[in-house]
């Protein structure tokens, strides 16, 4: 018999993706904040989120919740564009990679070469000959944005810039960048050198996920190389509770852009814009999106992995029930405003016939409510359960011919 149960039609309380749902080449030139003559037009068309349309300044913009995937708004998120010096979060991947694999140490020194030391663009004013701290030359990229120290580092560790393009290339295939062309380490002009708001999202993800050490230079506001003291260009550092990174850019052809994350409680966001007018547009656009999410968006946990959901009848089996299970934490990002409509159902068979499997799929979650875009959850066997033996099965058969249970 199939078993359909409403378990709620308003409160419960993280990982899962639906459009809707919270699920899934340029130097960086110093520039002063021009004075804006009035409100900065938007770009084109609105973006689109779960709320409706949302005037956005940036040609190119995503906001993602980190712990879901979920889409939070978007705007021409896999368009390509001139990804300026926010590819240099490209060139990091690589090199925290490579401390992570101990072909580089943070206290080891690399040379710099007369191109290293003639790159123009923003610079960490590295000397040429000198012998620079691996773990200087990331602060050198990160919070000065030096493309002279990109240099460095990528003939290091591949003999040549061109040679590195390739190992960026590689590895961003590898951890899912399906359409980003790397030309370089630091993210000077060239019409190939090209990333999506999207890719740029995943490789945002992929830093704080998979180097949880290095993430914290991101969240420098400073560093101190050569005597001359660079501030962090991240706007939102200064501006947003809870911001930790990542990397700003700007050529003439991209415009302005951020890549920038901030984490609140048990919630992360990470947000891409490029293509804004001007640096002050860059700041007050970027704070006024990420508060936009954490404001209008909510985590909403509907169990944890081990949580029993429902206690589901067996039969002969050594045991009469056994425990149905999510298997993982199971939460959602949503409008603040559809907890409300939020309605969660099981559907699953009953008795189930022993033996049951653990990690067997024996039932479904269906999420959805009025506005809510329905989803369908897999819920598997908590325990083992064996079948009886034949003695043991003849009572539980008569009763079941008897009785009906």
């Amino acid at each position: 018999m199939t078993y359909r149960r409403s378990l709620l039609g308003g409160t419960v309380g993280a990982v899962l993706a639906a459009p809707a749902l919270a699920q899934n080449r340029g130097a960086q030139q110093p520039a002063q904040p021009r004075r804006q003559p009035g409100p900065t037009r938007p770009a084109g068309a609105p973006a689109d989120t779960p709320l409706g349309p949302l005037d956005v300044v940036a040609r190119q913009a995503l906001i993602v919740d980190f712990a879901t995937g979920a889409v939070l708004l978007e705007k021409n998120a896999d368009q390509l564009m001139p990804p300026s010096s926010m590819s240099k979060l490209m060139t990091m991947y690589v090199v925290f990679e490579q401390l992570k694999a101990g072909r580089l140490q943070l206290d080891q020194t690399l040379p710099v070469s007369e191109r290293a030391w003639r790159m123009a663009g923003s610079k960490m004013f590295v000397e040429l000959g000198a012998q620079i701290k691996v773990e200087d030359l990331i602060r050198g990229v990160i919070v000065q944005s030096g493309n002279d120290a990109c240099i460095v580092l990528a003939e290091a560790i591949s003999g040549s810039e061109q040679q590195f393009a390739e190992l960026l290339n590689a590895t961003g295939r590898r951890i899912g960048l399906q359409n980003s062309n790397f030309r370089n380490a630091t993210g000077w002009p060239d019409p190939e050198h090209r990333m999506t708001a999207r890719d740029l999202a995943i490789l945002a993800r992929r830093i704080i996920e998979d180097f949880p050490d290095h993430y914290r230079y991101y969240n420098e506001r400073s560093f101190r190389f050569n005597n001359i003291s660079q501030d962090n260009r991240n706007p939102l550092l200064a501006r947003v509770a809870g911001a930790d990174g990542l990397k700003t850019g700007h050529t003439e052809e991209a415009g302005y852009g951020l890549t920038g994350s901030a984490r609140r409680g048990d919630r992360r966001v990470i947000m891409v814009v490029n293509g804004l007018p001007s640096m002050r547009a860059r700041a007050e656009e970027s704070e006024r999106l990420m508060e936009w999410a954490f404001r209008e968006f909510e985590a909403v946990v509907l169990f944890r992995a081990q949580d029993t959901i429902e206690e589901v009848p067996v039969y002969l089996g050594e045991r009469n029930r056994v425990p149905m299970v999510g298997g993982r934490d199971m939460v959602l990002t949503l409008p603040r405003q559809w907890r409300q409509r939020l309605q969660v159902r099981l559907r699953y068979e009953a008795p189930l016939t022993a033996p049951v499997a653990r990690g067997q799929i024996i039932g479904t979650m269906i999420v959805g409510g009025q506005g809510v875009p329905q989803l369908e959850v897999p819920l598997m066997a908590g325990a083992d359960v064996e079948r009886l033996g034949i003695i043991s099965r003849i009572p539980a058969v008569m009763s079941r011919l008897v009785f009906g249970t």
